[in-house]
């Protein structure tokens, strides 16, 4: 892939919510994208970058523009081809199977599009009043 379709991808932020087990996806612009590369897997951020004032997102994850996974382990912004006995990324289906698999780095580089985070603080207005009135928008 060429660097100038790589920079311009948005990402996209996951965020789960453990209350109430739903997901939300938001879509950030370049400048917010650019915000989050060089974060690791396990880096609280601040909710505010992705519109959600008071709360903390940590970052459980991700994707590259391929699919592959990132692992929070390998650490780098690149990929690697690794053997993994066990998730995740791999979830072996005998006792003792391990696999050779390609994945990407636990660093947020300019490749990865899809951000999987976790809310971890809580801000004044719950995450389904807010997402509501954003698809209340859109329609």
């Amino acid at each position: 892939m060429t660097s100038k379709v790589i920079k311009s991808m948005k990402k996209k932020v996951v965020i789960s919510d453990p209350k109430t087990g739903k997901a939300y996806q938001i879509e950030l612009s370049e400048e917010d994208s650019r915000r989050l590369e060089g974060l690791k897997i396990g880096d609280e951020i601040n909710g505010e970058l992705v519109g959600l004032p008071g709360y903390k997102l940590k970052i459980t994850g991700g994707s590259d523009y391929a699919g592959f996974p990132m692992h929070p382990t390998i650490h780098s912004h690149e990929r690697k081809r690794v053997l993994l006995s066990q998730p995740p990324c791999f979830h072996p289906r005998k006792k003792g199977e391990r696999r050779r698999k390609t994945v990407h780095g636990n660093v947020i580089s300019e490749i990865i599009v899809q951000v999987n985070t976790i809310v971890s603080e809580y801000g004044e207005k719950p995450l389904e009043e807010v997402f509501a009135k954003e698809e209340a928008q859109e329609s």
